[in-house]
């Protein structure tokens, strides 16, 4: 692989922007040599003959007329003294931060094969002079030193600005900490002395540490609950601090939530195990994610070296000069090269997680630190195709037995259709769902989004593309088998019946599936079946819970599975008090409980959206969440009317099912594509789409919208009085128009996620925000 593309695989996404730019040094560098490759091709015109030499000048004129001149130059290449700088960076300026005075740069002792001349200046700000502008074609290499300049400075500014941040993080968690030792001391209350933590040595300032008020700082590895080996005197932890402190955790429950809404929140400090074990959460949390980040800084510094180096050594080869060298020195030498802060903290938060979260164990606190990569498993591969396959043969057999048994003329098809169709078409909704988010997986790792940190992942717990695909074919499996073993058209003669076992076949496929989503046991995926049951709980109680993107997001998947929720409705009537399945009949839609519950099914996940909308609204203070509230309101309002309208029918419910679909449709529209997506931004870069574009053609994105448009009107099918089509049963025609729906969500998904992480690249949040459980009494921020 080349570099530019390993480098562009390898960046932190959201940071993509504070990088070096690879792709325009090295398209300049292409031009410089396309340049020197033209001037070797022009006829050469041979120049008149110098003077003669006079004086001192003569024998060096004698050597290089003999051929010498080449073969000194590659001694002296061979031998370092053309690689010797003259004025390497002066180690006379000042000790602690060696960036603060104005430095110049030399490239050889031989100034007429000396190429920049490199000069800092009082900001700290980097400005290459290209001495050999005057030759020809020098005006391409001045722009490449001009760009190489600005890259430099840009990368450099980020970085300061960054370890500045982290270390100012660093003394709020150090303060975090030493609460939350006093805060176990007094739960607690541990017979056992602590060290006086002040007399524990820091370790040595590096010239670029950053100046700052000397505090108790856990990152020195305090020793919380052992004896010094000096036997030095003892004094016991600082509990009283806790009187200045107040816990600002929130509620996680719906019952402390209410509490909290209806009571308020108590001032009284109550200081008990719960609040204990939960601040401890927060605070590893926050050591991780702090980790995290400097994992992230170290790469970061790591990578733009490397960078600087190839784009510099890719220069020397294309001009055949020597310019890598004092620039990369430069560099090495800069606050980019030579900070070791990052390096430092990391080895303190290491000593210090391992100490107060892991019980002193090394290998589970780096554990919990660095979480190992996820490693591909050929498994996985095998079990898609051969599921795949089994899919495939199973679609054939059905089709093969369709046509045999003349099922589309039979008298049993209507029978069938409207009994056994409905239960098993809910099992192909959740699988063609699973086969959309498997290729929105794919297409979001294709163009970098960093999905697994918009959703909130655990490390090494995403689900890629094969898993989610192995996971549809597995049901797509089973839901085809089930359907094979009920096609009978005909009831047993003798006992003028199906045979149970045949017609409890989709009962028990949905038992087996509810078993395999709530299982206990690590096995099919299991964080990421808690996580979907965490969000869909979190969604049930929506008002009652902060609303956070994984949530709203399967909130919006589940508006789309509405006939899902009517399905499982019919089965609970089927199987239930409303039919007879035995001869597969049933009085279901006839029922007035049925309908009051088929137009409620059907509301639920809207009212989810809408809840958390208003949450968001009451807690954020923006209206674009009211306004967001209003289109689920209105579709709310469309969906009744249309439900209403199948069952009553009549002009009045006509007016009102085709008023309210008309203008749900044009909200929901208008919000997709422009809120949702960004796009039709008249006066971007890209017109009439955004700034900025994850995939290259633009054309996909003008014909999503249109997709999109044409799909939203699919639902329109009810209203329209469009209740069966050529060779389609009416149940038949639900299934597809809500195939469609799926397949409108699978293509919103994707953009929807691509502007997101865009709005994260634009912010530089590459980071999950975990609040800190402390704060200091009276105040609102943290301490």
């Amino acid at each position: 692989m080349k570099f530019g593309r390993e480098y562009e695989a390898q960046m932190i996404q959201e940071w993509r922007e504070a990088y070096m730019d690879y792709r325009s040094l090295k398209s300049i560098v292409k031009q410089v040599h396309r340049y020197h490759l033209q001037k070797q091709q022009r006829p050469h015109h041979p120049h008149p003959p110098p003077p003669p030499p006079t004086g001192e000048t003569a024998p060096l004129h004698a050597a290089s007329t003999a051929g010498l001149s080449r073969r000194v130059s590659l001694y002296r290449a061979f031998s370092g003294l053309t690689n010797r700088a003259k004025g390497s960076p002066k180690k006379s300026h000042k000790h602690n931060n060696p960036l603060s005075s104005k430095r110049h740069y030399h490239l050889f002792e031989d100034e007429e094969e000396q190429a920049i001349l490199i000069n800092e200046d009082e900001t700290g700000s980097y400005t290459t002079t290209f001495l050999c502008s005057s030759e020809e074609g020098g005006e391409m290499e001045v722009q490449f030193f001009r760009r190489l300049d600005e890259e430099f400075n840009k990368v450099l500014r980020f970085y300061k600005q960054k370890v500045e941040n982290v270390m100012e993080e660093a003394d709020e968690l150090s303060r975090q900490l030493n609460v939350l030792i006093a805060l176990r001391v007094k739960v607690e209350n541990p017979n056992v002395d602590f060290p006086d933590i002040n007399n524990i040595s820091s370790a040595p300032s590096s010239p670029h540490t950053t100046t700052r008020t000397p505090a108790i700082s856990p990152m020195e590895v305090i020793k919380e609950m052992e004896q010094a080996e000096d036997k030095k005197a003892f004094k016991p932890a600082q509990v009283e601090m806790l009187d200045h402190i107040k816990l600002k955790i929130e509620p996680e429950t719906p019952l402390s939530m209410l509490k909290c809404m209806i009571m308020g929140l108590s001032s009284e400090q109550t200081f008990s195990k719960p609040e204990l074990k939960r601040a401890e959460e927060l605070m590893d949390r926050a050591f991780v994610e702090f980790y995290q980040k400097l994992r992230f800084l170290k790469s970061y510094s790591f990578l733009n070296q490397l960078a600087f180096s190839k784009i510099l050594k890719k220069y020397d080869k294309t001009t055949s000069r020597n310019a890598s060298k004092p620039y990369l020195h430069t560099v090495d030498h800069s606050y980019l090269g030579s900070c070791d802060e990052v390096s430092r903290l990391m080895s303190r938060v290491e000593a210090t997680f391992i100490k107060h979260f892991a019980n002193g164990n090394h290998r589970e606190g780096m554990k919990c630190l660095r979480h190992k990569a996820k490693r591909e498993k050929h498994r996985i591969t095998y079990f898609l195709g051969f599921l795949s396959g089994c899919v495939v043969a199973l679609a054939i057999a059905i089709t093969v037995l369709v046509h045999i048994r003349g099922i589309t003329k039979s008298e049993g098809r209507h029978q069938y259709m409207e009994n056994i169709f409905p239960l098993y078409s809910m099992f192909g909704f959740v699988a063609v769902h699973l086969f959309m988010y498997a290729g929105d997986i794919y297409f979001w790792r294709r163009y970098r989004v960093n999905y697994p940190f918009i959703f909130g992942f655990e490390q090494g717990t995403d689900l890629g593309y094969r898993e989610v695909l192995l996971l549809g074919s597995g049901l797509a499996a089973l839901t085809f088998g089930g359907v094979i073993s009920n096609l009978d058209m005909e009831m047993d003669p003798r006992t003028k019946s199906f045979s149970v076992i045949t017609e409890l076949v989709p009962l028990g496929l949905l038992i087996f599936f509810m078993i395999t989503l709530f299982c206990p046991l690590n096995i099919i995926y299991r964080s990421s079946r808690y996580f979907f049951i965490g969000c869909a709980f979190r969604c049930l109680l929506s008002p009652l819970y902060k609303v956070i993107l994984p949530d709203f997001f399967l909130a919006d998947q589940l508006t789309t599975q509405v006939q899902t929720f009517r399905s499982l409705l019919f089965y609970v009537c089927y199987y239930g008090w409303g039919g007879d399945f035995k001869k597969r009949t049933h009085t279901c839609y006839e029922s007035d409980v049925y309908k009051e519950l088929y137009l409620v099914v059907a509301i639920i996940p809207y009212w989810f959206r809408f809840a958390q909308c208003i949450r968001r609204l009451v807690e954020e203070k923006d209206k674009m969440n009211g306004l967001n509230a209003l289109k689920y309101l209105s579709t709310i309002l469309a969906v009744a009317a249309r439900t209403i309208f199948e069952t009553k029918r009549g002009t009045y419910w006509l007016t009102v099912a085709v008023t309210t679909s008309t203008i749900a449709t044009l909200f929901n529209t208008y919000w997709d594509i422009f809120r949702d997506w960004g796009l039709m931004n008249r006066d971007s870069k890209n017109p009439w789409l955004r700034d900025k574009l994850l995939i290259p053609y633009k054309s996909i994105y003008f014909i999503a919208m249109v997709v999109n448009v044409v799909l939203r009107l699919a639902w329109m099918q009810t209203v329209l009085g469009i209740r069966e089509a050529p060779f389609l049963h009416r149940r038949a025609l639900v299934a597809v128009v809500t195939i469609l729906e799926i397949v409108r969500r699978g293509i919103w998904n994707f953009f929807r996620l691509e502007n997101e992480h865009l709005n994260n690249v634009g912010k530089y949040r590459a980071f999950k925000s975990v609040p800190l459980p402390f704060q200091e009494a009276g105040g609102s921020k943290s301490m």
